[in-house]
């Protein structure tokens, strides 16, 4: 094993066992990429836009890249196993296969086999059945296979060239305004978009034309002053609400952004 091998961290991939009621069911989208498979009896889908239905048998499997949501409709409750692949998983398994891991990407897929992926989901199901006994390392090893075997089947190549794609900038965007009174690195940022870090930094200043550590600090401040406005917490709360570390240093932001003081926001109120 190279010495590269043997210090990069270890990459959980996440199993869950879902249990779904009749009626409609919302696939949220996620940095990460799911992989649905069917594990019940037979149960009727049908897509929510068309209502074209189909029935889902044990072994099927539906295939939602990072970034998609979906919903439809089941008559019957159902069971699956969901596989959740961190993109950076994707990125290590794209690099052992000599693929360039900025450019590789997921094509969504709804009602299809695949003897291999079959395998391996219940081999995780087992594993997570007996409480992981095998470990993490075990987990990521079949997380690796899981992500050659996409992207030897299943891949498509992102488009890195110019700015961040529209959906993946969204992405980006809603978990900053989500997450602004957290600590917003660029390294949770770029596993948002999908993208290395150093693309990431790139990709958005070429978006929205800021550095994204000066896109966080405008928002962090159009926050706080919104809350000054308001007037329903004190001064210090508002810096951590919004993000701040503490009350002075909201103080040196809001001044050097908007020009303005947050007392005199506050006194703007009378």
């Amino acid at each position: 094993m190279s010495e590269h091998a043997r210090r990069r961290p270890r990459i959980s991939l996440g199993v869950e066992l879902r249990v779904t009621s009749v009626g409609d069911v919302l696939h949220a989208a996620s940095a990460d990429h799911f992989i649905s498979i069917h594990s019940g009896k037979p149960v009727r889908v049908a897509c929510h836009s068309s209502r074209i239905s189909s029935l889902r048998t044990r072994g099927d499997l539906n295939l939602m890249p990072a970034g998609v949501s979906d919903t439809w409709v089941e008559d019957d409750a159902s069971t699956a196993v969901d596989l959740r692949l961190p993109h950076s998983l994707l990125r290590m398994a794209a690099e052992d296969m000599g693929l360039d891991p900025d450019k590789v990407g997921l094509e969504e897929r709804h009602h299809f086999r695949d003897e291999q992926i079959e395998h391996i989901a219940w081999a995780l199901e087992a594993e997570y059945h007996a409480d992981f006994p095998n470990g993490l390392l075990y987990r990521e090893s079949l997380g690796l296979a899981l992500a050659a075997r996409l992207l030897a089947r299943y891949r498509t190549e992102a488009e890195v060239r110019g700015g961040l794609p529209a959906s993946q900038l969204q992405r980006v965007i809603e978990y900053i305004e989500n997450h602004l009174d957290e600590d917003l690195a660029l390294a949770s940022l770029a596993r948002v978009a999908g993208v290395s870090a150093s693309h990431f930094k790139t990709l958005f200043k070429r978006s929205t034309g800021l550095p994204a550590h000066e896109y966080v600090i405008q928002r962090r401040v159009e926050r706080a002053r919104t809350l000054l406005l308001r007037g329903e917490m004190p001064t210090g709360q508002v810096a951590l609400e919004a993000g701040f570390s503490h009350q002075s240093h909201m103080a040196r932001c809001m001044r050097r952004v908007l020009g303005v003081t947050p007392g005199a926001i506050v006194r703007s109120r009378a």
